[in-house]
């Protein structure tokens, strides 16, 4: 097993070759990948029900197995997600602009890769190929670090993608994964500045709090995701009702599931109990403002903490709300900045709404599920950056590129 010192230096030299390849060639090696997960997909299931079987005798949370599973249906969505990149266009190289400058030099601003990215996840499989693919493309190289649960399928996983890269002619080092899951390797990569270009952490608050405060490698946070849904007064019932729906049951376990459901009080008697009894026949448990105890009988009483709370389960926070203004300071107060959605009809209120709302994405009559590489078409993502510097939203390929300026002159000295 190599040391940190020893894939960080692999790293680093494979990223100054994957800067130059050229687009056929990292398009092929995403071909080879998607198909090698395919040809390995046995094996690979096979690891994850090592994981799966351990994680279950732990008696891990019914949320927590399943980001860690993988079954046959995921695997083929981790390959079609690397083929998707396939077809989206390079932007390495891309010149955004140009243009003359002092003395008449001419200036381009130019995507180039961000280098050696490292990545820290926890218990999700598929964030491997996610990652790899979108590095790769991109022309950077990736250290992950997954968390221990999911040690056997991401070793299956960055196997292959790694073997598969490596045979149409990309460096070994172009995909590597820490097999030492220790607190203090984690704290060591996090300190890897003279490697690792930039650090992203996905995963729960936890994580992502502590890769904030301890690393010294710059960080791109991707957030947690206490999501709302606010049901303003002139909402079509059906329509908030089969969102809300979507939004918490579809997946409850992931970041873009919706946490807390806000409703104007001049609709609060005739559509919280539609939506509670929906609610309770899905089997969510309702945390309620008192008004919302009042109108579902199956709500329990809601504290301060819970409309902080991202439950990732089938638990959900509902309170009635004054009106709009309300509503969006509420959000703004107790949201992760992820994602946030109104239901209306009134186009005054949903332009306002996306005005002010602080968050990386902001709904009308949708879903909050949507928020997503895939769904925004991107071909896969990164994760989902809450911040503002640099990247924010799902992380696509743009987001892992910087710029770098190009300048020519005919001989031009400054005076």
């Amino acid at each position: 097993m190599l040391s940190l010192e020893e894939i960080g230096a692999k790293a680093k030299a494979a990223s100054f070759v994957l800067a130059q390849a050229d687009s056929e060639t990292k398009n092929k090696a995403l071909a080879a990948m998607a198909q090698e997960l395919l040809h390995h997909k046995e094996s690979i299931l096979a690891a994850n029900e090592q994981d799966m079987a351990a994680a279950r005798e732990k008696g891990m949370p019914k949320a927590f197995l399943d980001r860690l599973l993988l079954t046959e249906a995921r695997i083929e969505d981790m390959a079609e997600g690397l083929k998707a990149l396939m077809v989206l266009p390079d932007p390495i190289g891309e010149v955004d602009k140009m243009w003359r400058a002092a003395q008449d030099i001419q200036v381009g601003k130019v995507r180039v890769p961000l280098g050696v990215i490292g990545i820290i996840y926890e218990a999700r499989p598929n964030v491997t190929a996610d990652a790899a693919g979108i590095c790769l493309k991109t022309g950077n190289s990736v250290i992950l670090r997954g968390g221990s649960d999911a040690l056997v399928s991401n070793k299956a996983v960055a196997g292959v993608l790694s073997r598969a890269a490596a045979s149409v002619g990309l460096p070994e080092g172009s995909v590597q994964i820490i097999e030492d899951t220790s607190r203090e390797t984690a704290t060591q990569m996090m300190r890897l500045n003279q490697y690792i270009d930039v650090l992203i952490p996905r995963g729960g608050a936890g994580l992502i709090k502590s890769v904030v405060e301890n690393a010294s490698v710059p960080v791109i946070e991707t957030g947690v995701g206490n999501c709302h849904i606010y049901v303003e007064k002139s909402a079509d019932f059906a329509m908030a009702v089969n969102i809300i729906l979507n939004a918490k049951t579809q997946r409850p376990a992931v970041c873009n599931a919706a946490e807390g459901i806000l409703v104007d009080e001049a609709i609060a008697e005739g559509f919280l109990p539609l939506l509670g009894q929906k609610l309770a026949e899905a089997g969510v448990e309702i945390r309620g403002c008192a008004k919302t105890v009042a109108l579902i009988k199956e709500a329990k009483a809601a504290t301060d903490e819970d409309y902080f709370t991202e439950y990732g389960a089938l638990i959900i926070s509902v309170k009635v709300v004054t009106g709009i203004e309300e509503a969006i300071a509420h959000i703004n107060h107790y949201g992760s900045k992820h994602s946030e959605a109104i239901i209306t009809n009134d186009y005054a209120n949903a332009g306002k709404f996306q005005r002010e709302v602080d968050a990386a994405a902001v709904y009308v009559n949708a879903s909050t599920r949507f928020t997503d590489g895939f769904q925004f078409g991107f071909g896969a993502e990164i994760g989902i950056s809450t911040q503002k510097l640099h990247a924010r939203g799902p992380m696509g390929l743009e987001a892992m590129t910087s710029i770098k300026y190009i300048v020519n002159g005919n001989g031009q000295v400054r005076n």
